[in-house]
């Protein structure tokens, strides 16, 4: 299927490059590039590379952490024809897979609903764009992460504090559902980790934005 969002991942990643001219906070650094990787890892199966990078994660202390590092021992136990067998059977499958991921399913219980068309029109004003040849709608989670990932560290021109109101009305009513669907999936093995931190990841910024300003 390929990454639901290249022009917004390779925003992100090319942020390195532009560390002179975007002072970014490292906590929203760290931030980015967690939702990154999620966008990655949900956009397609990661291939002998990734894995290898992944398994160099390590567990810090707390839940996230732990499931860094329960990510890391997946990348290490599973093979990248494994993966690619078990992001089929989960996302694509035969007809349909075990899973839909995607806001307006969540929401509405049917594809491409109003969920998908107030999206689209927040992208529009916020100038960010689904890269050609890609068939998956925008309310596919790969997208919202790699979206968000983008917005957190700054990559688009348009307003700096679109972050958390992106989040909000987009990520937060049902991807945190969607991950923990992802940790229990019968076919699921090494994306039971992927759904893990993804959990915790949005968990983690609903309190944030739950915080007194």
């Amino acid at each position: 299927m390929g990454s639901c969002a290249t022009v917004v991942a390779d925003k992100v990643g090319g942020m390195q490059e532009e560390q002179a001219q975007v002072v970014l906070d490292p906590v929203d650094a760290e931030r980015a590039r967690l939702f990154a990787l999620l966008g990655r890892l949900l956009g397609a199966a990661p291939d002998a590379g990734l894995l290898i990078r992944m398994r160099a994660l390590r567990a810090e202390t707390g839940e996230l952490g732990a499931a860094y590092g329960a990510l890391a021992e997946a990348a290490g136990r599973c093979r990248a024809d494994a993966t690619e067998r078990e992001f089929f059977n989960l996302f694509i499958g035969v007809g349909r897979g075990e899973l839909l991921p995607y806001a307006s399913y969540y929401l509405t219980g049917f594809l491409h609903e109003r969920p998908l068309a107030d999206l689209r029109g927040d992208l529009a004003r916020l100038g960010i764009l689904r890269a050609e040849g890609v068939a998956e709608p925008e309310d596919h989670i790969a997208f919202l992460c790699e979206a968000y990932a983008g917005l957190l560290a700054g990559a688009f021109p348009g307003e700096p504090d679109a972050s958390l109101p992106f989040f909000t009305r987009h990520i937060r009513p049902w991807a945190a559902r969607f991950f923990a669907d992802l940790e229990k999936a019968e076919t699921a093995d090494f994306y039971r980790a992927v759904g893990r931190l993804g959990r915790l990841a949005v968990e983690l910024e609903a309190a944030a934005a739950d915080l007194p300003a």
